[in-house]
């Protein structure tokens, strides 16, 4: 998004820095991200491959900003539901609908890290956001107080995004609910589930009926 008073040369650079990126996806969606090329993304946009490297220094840069994009597009979405009075369930499928929309942004964060890459911590710090949403949400409803393994490593609160405690009754029921539908999804959306006869939106909804009984 560019500022209202954003020079025309700045405005012009984040132009080109989006139609970068969004012929980055098309790269990752038919090959991968493992195979990202700037130099075949700037015979894309029509420039020298030199010239893009002034609009993102590196590959791994250009990475960052993608996952950077995905992960703020996820956190605000379901900041959005639950700002609206979305519940657990409702979260649920927030996160799943954003997930089918498109499956390759949902791989770049949530599937096999990038050979060689590593992410900058802010973009961890944008992940917590999310994981910050569920606790909140969490927090709502009546806890009961398992004793686990799990539980054993946790300190009585963890802080989190926007400087939230968490019990870790409520840590706990969040991570689980949170990795365990993501193994659900991955799997859903990696095509594993293909050729089985039954619908895995109903298997969805059975681990979230699991997770939440």
């Amino acid at each position: 998004m560019v500022a209202s008073g954003a020079s025309s040369r700045e405005r012009y650079r984040t132009q080109v820095r989006e139609e970068i990126k969004q012929h980055a996806w098309e790269q990752i969606a038919t090959a991968g991200v493992s195979a990202l090329s700037l130099n075949a993304i700037a015979k894309q946009v029509g420039m020298s491959g030199p010239a893009l490297y002034r609009y993102f220094a590196s590959r791994d840069e250009l990475i960052t900003e993608l996952i950077r994009d995905a992960y703020r597009s996820l956190a605000d979405a379901m900041r959005a539901a639950f700002g609206s009075g979305a519940d657990v369930t409702e979260l649920a499928y927030t996160v799943r609908e954003w997930a089918l929309a498109d499956p390759q942004r949902y791989f770049l964060i949530y599937g096999t890290p990038v050979p060689g890459y590593h992410a900058p911590d802010d973009t961890t710090q944008i992940s917590a956001e999310i994981m910050s949403v569920l606790v909140e949400a969490f927090a709502g409803l009546p806890q009961d107080n398992p004793t686990t393994p799990f539980d054993a490593h946790l300190d009585e609160h963890r802080r989190w995004a926007e400087g939230r405690s968490a019990p870790a009754t409520v840590l706990h029921r969040a991570v689980s609910f949170w990795t365990r539908l993501h193994g659900v999804l991955s799997l859903e959306l990696a095509g594993h589930f293909t050729g089985m006869e039954f619908d895995p939106a109903l298997l969805y909804a059975d681990e979230l009926n699991t997770l939440l009984t």
